[in-house]
């Protein structure tokens, strides 16, 4: 059972990226998604969630207005598309999937399973 990020690289500020989350092992289609980020030293950061349907959406502050969350239960793929991107966004990016929604699934205890990071590096 696997969840596999991508995406992830090194852009000037104010660029773009796409980072995908591909499941594999078993659907994950009627899990809640989400996207967290961690840097060195610092707790894993809650960036974004999905509920399974896409019919509700959750941002940090930080990334509102600049990041979108959606998915493609199709193809049981999460994406998270960033724009307009900032040096504080370098971080290693992880996808996660959380099988019940609550009230919003923000912390890391609400998932239950992982992907291997992506690195997203934004330069000055």
């Amino acid at each position: 059972v696997q969840l596999q990020a991508s995406g992830g690289g090194l852009v000037q500020a104010g660029g773009s990226l796409r980072l995908s989350c591909t499941a594999s092992g078993r659907a994950f289609t009627g899990y809640a998604r989400g996207w967290f980020r961690q840097t060195p030293g610092t707790e894993r950061e809650f960036v974004a969630a999905i509920d399974r349907n896409g019919g509700r959406i959750d941002y940090a502050d930080s990334v509102k207005g600049r990041f979108t969350i959606s998915r493609d239960n199709a193809v049981d793929t999460v994406y998270l598309q960033m724009n307009s991107l900032k040096p504080e966004d370098t971080a290693v990016y992880y996808c996660a999937g959380a099988a019940i929604w609550g009230v919003g699934p923000r912390t890391t205890k609400d998932y239950d399973y992982w992907g291997q990071g992506t690195q997203v590096t934004v330069s000055s």
